[in-house]
């Protein structure tokens, strides 16, 4: 029998794509056997150059670069359309991850205008790229999200040199095909066999917040602060019986 979950339905990821990466990780926590205090998360920090276009998720594509050696352009001529190839042939949405060995120096960049579009046109829908970008208008134009380090003028010496392997993005392993949700904040890589329970526990979450703590606290008007201090005492502790009665007994951030 083979146990791996099924992709998520678009309306799933529809859903998923509604909420910050913050609440994301919030529902993850509850459900995951991970240390979700080191793992699965950006290690380092990350650029959002696109924060107006919200959040994405999709599974991930990967590459490795090295845009300060030139000995990548000759090594294999055929790199491109292979690499394109391999983007092609995987389920989406899909957002490419890339490595840049040259880290921590930065010599040029993977993604631009042209990229974008080619990547939008193989069912892209962004980038977390360990290194650098350019043309960051022309990309918004094309509805296409980066993360990265840094921008660039120039593309170097720039060219696929693997693919569809395990790679590191800033300080996080990840591996073809896992769930990515992503936004300002940095990004979540889901593991594979927490996916089937995202959305439930993401969902949950989020109303256990707006049922109990935050209501609580935005009706302080007029009270002492003994009173408001209680209250929100109260509300910590009604939040935290709602997480204990979903999750078999796992603690929430405010208890």
């Amino acid at each position: 029998m083979n146990d791996t979950p099924l992709p998520l339905s678009h309306a799933d990821l529809l859903e998923l794509k509604r909420w910050n990466t913050p609440t994301i990780y919030n529902g993850w926590e509850q459900i995951t056997a991970r240390d979700a205090g080191r793992e699965c998360f950006n290690l380092e920090e990350t650029h959002d150059f696109m924060p107006q276009m919200g959040p994405m998720i999709g599974y991930a594509v990967t590459v490795v670069i090295e845009p300060g050696n030139p000995d990548h352009k000759t090594a294999n001529t055929n790199a491109w359309s292979e690499y394109r190839r391999y983007v092609a042939s995987m389920p989406g949405p899909k957002i490419v991850v890339v490595q840049d060995l040259d880290k921590p120096a930065t010599f040029g960049a993977f993604w631009g205008e042209v990229n974008s579009n080619i990547h939008r046109a193989l069912g892209c829908v962004g980038a977390i790229v360990d290194g650098s970008i350019r043309d960051v208008d022309e990309m918004t134009n094309a509805g296409f999200k980066a993360l990265a380090r840094r921008l660039s003028v120039g593309h170097a010496y720039s060219t696929p040199v693997r693919w569809g392997c395990d790679v590191e993005a800033f300080g996080t392993p990840i591996t073809p095909g896992t769930l990515i949700h992503a936004d300002k904040h940095g990004f979540l890589a889901v593991p594979m066999e927490d996916t089937p329970r995202l959305l439930d526990a993401a969902r949950s979450m989020d109303s256990f917040e707006c049922q109990t703590m935050i209501p609580t606290a935005r009706n302080a008007a007029g009270q002492s602060m003994e009173t408001l201090l209680t209250e929100i005492d109260d509300a910590c502790a009604q939040f935290g019986d709602l997480v204990k009665a979903k999750f078999s007994g796992k603690a929430g951030e405010w208890t």
